[in-house]
């Protein structure tokens, strides 16, 4: 079975390549993925998934299904292809999209053998407002058995954890004047923004050691003779848990109204930005995917446990299926994400071949899954203890 996976997988190489590299050298912002939504979902309604596009009215997301018609696990690979602005695809996601498709086409070459059936989720926007946080609110991965994605990196590293968040914006409403002439007529919505950065500085002194909480001044004035009457501050406040994330922005809030009390100005908070959950990676599927890099030829010692690399909207679909985000190495060098560096790598054939090594790791994975009912057992057991 998995000789016929890697075939498949191979025979369709070249076109993944072509398809990845497309979407590599037209960038797309998130909700704007236009381009690549549709080069994705042709590819998958020519090897017979049927495609349900625009999903919660979110115009370049779809579903593709394909169904063996055979009672069996559902399998789902998630497909991101959103890009940075001015960097481009300076995260890789134009090859996370193309691993999951190659993973779920070649899987689909013994799904009847298997059972079961197979989804790729296009979700946009992972950088800014995922699409996955809607579609995990509205129960759209309760049923998936396994859910599977891997992430491009200069390293091999076990699925790990990643880190809640919120993104608060913090708007402040003074009464403008002019600056030297009756600078006491005036409330200063700057200096309630500069207050809340002031105190916020402090706040991180008594935080645990997994907090972030970073932001900036997005709007502070028009002219520095003129008393600022409208301020706004943007932050994101992380932790490794949803319930320690919600106490920090409740010490946040409290900052911010601390701030306007201080200068007079009324405070007016709003999300400006999807609330992602930590992510909860499920160990057995973790262990059975590092087998197949093992199998696949990776030696044991080159897979790293698995670090924070900030938050993921894929930590809303851990509470909901178990799920695995693992990074692969699919460059030589060391760069970091959102570089300029790790984007001009990812579109080099080292990294379109790895991207094709990685949709065969994927595919073997869901296969050990859906020919192993003890296995998924397994899996189901370990989601439902860390989800009572």
């Amino acid at each position: 079975m998995k000789s016929t996976i890697t075939q498949t997988i191979d025979h369709n190489a070249d076109r993944f390549k072509a398809i990845s590299a497309y979407i590599g050298a037209n960038p797309e912002l998130g909700h704007e993925e236009f381009l690549a939504s549709a080069r994705l979902t042709e590819k998958l309604a020519f090897h017979g998934f049927h495609i349900e596009r625009g999903v919660l009215d979110i115009p370049t997301s779809f579903i593709a299904t394909y169904d063996s018609g055979k009672p069996g696990p559902v399998v789902a690979f998630l497909a991101e292809y959103d890009a940075l602005p001015d960097l481009g695809h300076a995260c890789g996601h134009h090859l996370i999209c193309m691993m999951s498709l190659g993973a779920a086409i070649g899987l689909k070459s013994v799904l009847s053998e298997t059972g079961g059936s197979i989804r790729v989720y296009g979700t946009p926007a992972e950088e800014t407002k995922g699409a996955k946080v809607p579609m995990a609110a509205a129960g759209l991965f309760k049923d998936v058995d396994i859910a599977l994605m891997a992430h491009p990196y200069y390293t091999y590293e076990k699925s790990g954890e990643s880190l809640a968040m919120d993104a608060i914006q913090y708007e402040f409403f003074g009464r403008s004047s002019h600056a030297a002439a009756q600078p006491y007529e005036g409330i200063n919505a700057l200096d309630a923004v500069l207050q809340l950065f002031n105190s916020i500085n402090a706040l991180r002194q008594q935080v645990k050691s997994d907090a972030r909480i970073h932001g900036i001044i997005s709007e502070g004035g028009k002219a520095p003779n003129i008393i600022p009457d409208y301020a706004v501050a943007q932050f994101y406040v992380r932790s490794a848990s949803r319930t320690y994330t919600n106490e920090l922005v409740q010490k946040v809030l409290n900052c911010a109204e601390g701030a306007a009390l201080q200068t007079g100005c009324t405070l007016k908070t709003s999300f400006y930005e999807y609330s992602y959950d930590e992510l909860k990676t499920n160990e057995a599927l973790s262990d059975v995917f590092n087998h197949q890099l093992v199998e696949l030829g990776i030696q044991p010692d080159e897979i790293e446990v698995g670090k924070d690399h900030g938050s993921l909207d894929l930590g809303n679909v851990s509470t909901q299926c178990p799920t695995i985000h693992p990074f692969v190495k699919v460059v030589n060098e060391k760069h970091l994400l959102h570089t300029k560096e790790f984007r001009d790598l990812a579109m080099q054939e080292t990294a379109l071949n790895a991207m094709i090594f990685t949709s065969k790791a994927l595919a073997y994975t869901a296969y050990e899954v859906l020919s192993s009912p003890a296995l998924l057992n397994k899996i189901k057991a370990e989601f439902a203890a860390e989800n009572k």
